[in-house]
């Protein structure tokens, strides 16, 4: 260790004794009764250190009062440097400041909220937009034009070039907007695979409403199908006591709300009864001639049995 890092970890002693000076120019930059007991003496470097005072203030939980003092070389008079309040060890700070992008939650979205998409937002992808050129064989492409303005010529009175080109109606453009597909930017496939996890975790077959459901949505009359690949997979619930009612929800989803479900099972027959009091059951007060164990005698006379 060298003698410059012994000297500079050693405080000077008129700098440390300065602690009067200090508290003084810490009470001038915040207000009396704010600057609370000397904490701690920090070297800053040869002949200057810290005086680092508790902050009393309301808000300001754990925060310091910090003010550095200097002394020149060969000099008896100790200055003041700065004055700051910092944070210490245990101080009640707010949280690290987060862009709004990633703070953004599913829900926090209000009325006269908007949300601005990014250029390079990997969940969209160029759409068609209708600005391509369409191909050489195509019903409006220029030599088509040209040779529907030949043939109108003969029909329609007046030079071809003032004959109107081919309809708006008719382009690539109207048709594409009139099936829906003209717009500027359409999901990808990294956007549809995201839109699918999310989905299939609130309403997939992983869920407790699905493990306990009779069936799934697959077969459910509730169930209104979507176009586009996901439908391939997921639709839309119309069943309106059921908890995923307006929701997207998986093919392998299912609730008690299935539609198939409805069918109450039969109830069960009761066992005959084992006496049935209903029916009168004759008893002889005297026994058959018959039911003895020794046959009776013809011509009605009784057989005692003996001579």
């Amino acid at each position: 260790m060298s003698a410059a890092t012994t000297r500079s970890r050693t405080p000077d002693r008129l700098c440390a004794e300065a602690v009067g000076l200090a508290r003084t120019a810490a009470e001038e930059a915040a207000a009396p009764g704010v600057v609370g007991e000397h904490v701690d003496v920090v070297v800053e470097g040869d002949r200057v250190v810290t005086h680092l005072f508790e902050c009393m203030e309301f808000g300001y939980r754990g925060w310091r009062w910090a003010v550095t003092v200097a002394r020149a070389s060969r000099a008896k008079v100790v200055t003041l440097d700065e004055t700051v309040l910092l944070p210490g060890p245990d101080a009640l700070m707010a949280p690290e400041w987060v862009p709004w992008s990633e703070r953004l939650r599913p829900g926090d979205m209000g009325p006269g909220d908007l949300l601005p998409t990014d250029a390079e937002d990997l969940r969209l992808e160029p759409g068609y937009s209708g600005e391509d050129a369409p191909p050489p064989n195509s019903a409006v492409s220029e030599e088509m034009a040209e040779l529907a303005e030949a043939e109108d010529a003969e029909l329609t009175a007046g030079p071809p070039a003032e004959l109107p080109v081919a309809p708006e109606r008719g382009s690539i453009a109207a048709v594409a907007e009139e099936l829906g597909m003209r717009r500027a930017r359409v999901l990808s496939r990294y956007g549809l695979h995201v839109a699918a996890d999310r989905w299939d975790e609130g309403f997939g077959a992983k869920t407790q409403m699905a493990q306990a459901a009779p069936a799934t949505c697959v077969s459910c009359g509730f169930l209104a199908p979507i176009g586009g690949s996901l439908g391939q997979a997921f639709g839309v619930c119309a069943n309106e006591f059921s908890p995923a009612d307006g929701h997207v929800v998986s093919l392998a989803y299912g609730c008690g709300g299935h539609s198939e479900a409805a069918v109450m099972p039969k109830p069960p027959r009761p066992a005959a009864p084992v006496i049935d009091e209903t029916r009168v059951d004759p008893f002889p007060l005297r026994p058959a001639p018959d039911s003895g164990s020794v046959p009776s005698a013809p011509d009605g006379t009784e057989d005692l049995g003996h001579s």
